[in-house]
């Protein structure tokens, strides 16, 4: 397994170019794209030197708000080049959350295609950034974000106001020489921060977790150890690439172990058959309710799974019935359940590929190799002994660097002895086999997303009818839970339904947007006054529970 590797994801780039330079790289079936990694290679080296010459210096954030497109792979190996920084931006999110993203972290740079099912992102930027309208590439000065200078455009529009288009960027680049890159190139270091990633907290506002080279090259290693990847693997990339599942569990550890990136722009379960077919993939990544879909499909025995040998489940517990599925009908019989967070680059505990079914889907795994876990009491932060409910903490070199601009979150998350307190509830077992029992935080998770109440309750406190409102998680067979809001109107006022999913339509993004609401006069509390959620979850949960 190794120790800490010290390596630069630039260098990691070269390393692997070196040892495999005619594989397959990077496969993108739906524009029929095949890349070697040496040809990978020259188009990153291209990208880096294109925001290089429109001034992207070193600790620049640079945000990609785009789908598994092969301009992000080479935007994230590229800005691991040139020292710059990738800030992830969720697919799902409307105006108020780019705006906010591009706000808190200081983004010089917006990257972005045209639109994504009901969001087209032309048009939301144009709102959000009404100068650009009237500016020049590269000299934007937008009011509301003091830091933004390029705005990046990829895809067909041939009048493009204020942006570059991406081609522009490469062509710029030309101009910027090999020795000067590699100048730039050796002021990275590896303990440099490379990715920012956006995950919510008890404060309803997203906070910006910092991950260095370090800390994601090597835990990208260690999923892939796990996994058994090696450069003849081929991996179907259909989790989204702005999550860690997608850019570090997947394009990273391809990168690690030089195996073939197929991507796939966003998940479709046809699309996942016909390339695991076509291009032979020997792993595939996804959410339990991705392999649901893709085994639930009605053409799932038209097409050949025998090629796939591994894969990660994450992201929401698997039914038993779906991992021996997999493992049968999938011909998976080494796929692998992990479990992590975004603060901790991001898995901490996975199964084995040898483990019985039952130890992957009851657990969540044991520690990979140099990562520590354990369970405390959440009151004095005492050990527990083995088969006792506490808080899950970790300690690793794979933690993050902090939140961005956050530094009481920080301290509040990660304590003095370095512990990152993940906020999950669980037990451990006798073998080192940890179990999630439950939250701390309230955080719902809905097909693999993570969603927090406090923030849609913010957000629903603007509608001029609420008195109050209250947010909860039901359980749900297909999506693990669904978000119900419970509205408290003010006196005199009356609404229904449609209104509520009305007012939230391209304001926060779909997955947010509660499927069940309750128009109540008031919710249990304790004595003093605190909301008892917990007794909300029991009583819907029979309403509306699956």
């Amino acid at each position: 397994m190794g120790a800490f590797r010290e390596i630069t994801i630039g260098n990691l780039l070269r390393e692997t170019v070196s040892r495999y330079p005619d594989h397959d790289a990077l496969v993108f079936p739906d524009a029929h794209l095949r890349l070697s990694y040496q040809e990978l290679f020259q188009v990153c080296t291209d990208v880096a030197k294109g925001f290089m010459a429109i001034g992207v210096k070193k600790g620049d954030h640079v945000s990609v708000w785009t789908t598994n497109i092969p301009e992000w792979v080479y935007i994230q190996f590229s800005l691991g080049m040139i020292g710059a920084v990738l800030v992830t931006v969720n697919t799902n999110y409307k105006s108020s959350e780019i705006e906010y993203i591009l706000n808190q972290s200081d983004s010089t740079t917006l990257v972005l295609i045209e639109q994504y099912r009901d969001t087209n992102y032309y048009k939301t930027v144009q709102e959000v950034i009404p100068e650009l309208a009237t500016s020049e590439p590269g000299k934007l000065n937008a009011d509301k974000l003091p830091y933004l200078r390029n705005v990046i455009y990829i895809g067909d529009r041939k009048e493009t106001p204020g942006m570059f288009s991406f081609e522009q960027v490469i062509a710029l680049g030309r101009a910027i020489p090999d020795e000067v890159l590699a100048e730039r190139e050796k002021t990275v270091h590896f303990h440099d921060v490379v990715n920012m990633q956006y995950t919510s907290g008890t404060t309803g506002f997203p906070k910006g977790v910092m991950l260095t080279h370090y800390n994601i090259v090597n835990n990208a290693r260690m999923v892939g150890d796990v996994m058994g990847m090696t450069d003849t693997d081929r991996l179907l990339i259909q989790v989204p690439l702005f999550h860690c599942f997608g850019c570090v569990m997947s394009s990273l550890n391809c990168l690690v172990h030089g195996s073939t990136m197929v991507l796939v722009e966003y998940f479709d379960p046809l699309k996942a058959l016909k390339y695991i077919e076509q291009e032979r993939c020997t792993a595939v990544n996804g959410v339990p309710t991705m392999y649901i879909a893709i085994l639930m499909h009605e053409d799932f025995n038209k097409y050949s799974m025998e090629s796939l040998r591994t894969g990660i489940m994450a992201g929401a517990p698997c039914p038993v019935e779906t991992m021996t599925q997999v493992t049968e009908k999938m011909h998976c019989p080494e796929v692998v359940i992990a479990f992590g967070q975004t603060e901790s680059s991001p898995v901490m505990t996975m199964t084995r590929r040898d483990d019985p079914v039952e130890l992957r889907v009851a657990t969540v795994g044991r520690l990979l190799p140099d990562i520590e876990g354990k369970i405390v009491d959440p009151a004095t932060g005492e050990d527990l002994p083995p088969d006792t409910q506490g808080e899950i903490v970790t300690r690793s070199e794979c933690i993050m660097k902090g939140y961005y601009k956050m530094p009481d979150e920080t301290e509040h998350t990660i304590d003095q002895d370095g512990w990152l307190h993940t906020g999950d509830l669980g037990t451990v077992d006798k073998n080192g086999y940890f179990k999630v029992t439950g939250r701390i935080k309230e955080m719902i998770i809905r097909g693999g997303e993570n969603i927090y109440p406090r923030e849609i309750e913010e957000f629903l406190h603007r509608h001029p009818k609420v008195s109050d409102v209250y947010v909860v998680g039901i359980p749900d067979k297909k999506y693990g839970e669904q978000v119900l809001a419970a509205i408290i109107l003010k006196p005199g006022q009356s609404s229904d339904a449609e209104e509520f999913t009305g007012f939230c339509q391209g304001r926060i993004a779909r997955h947010k947007i509660p499927k069940y609401w309750e128009f109540v006069e008031s919710v249990p509390m304790t004595a003093s006054g605190k909301v008892q959620k917990f007794k909300m979850v029991q009583e819907y949960r029979e309403k509306y529970g699956s």
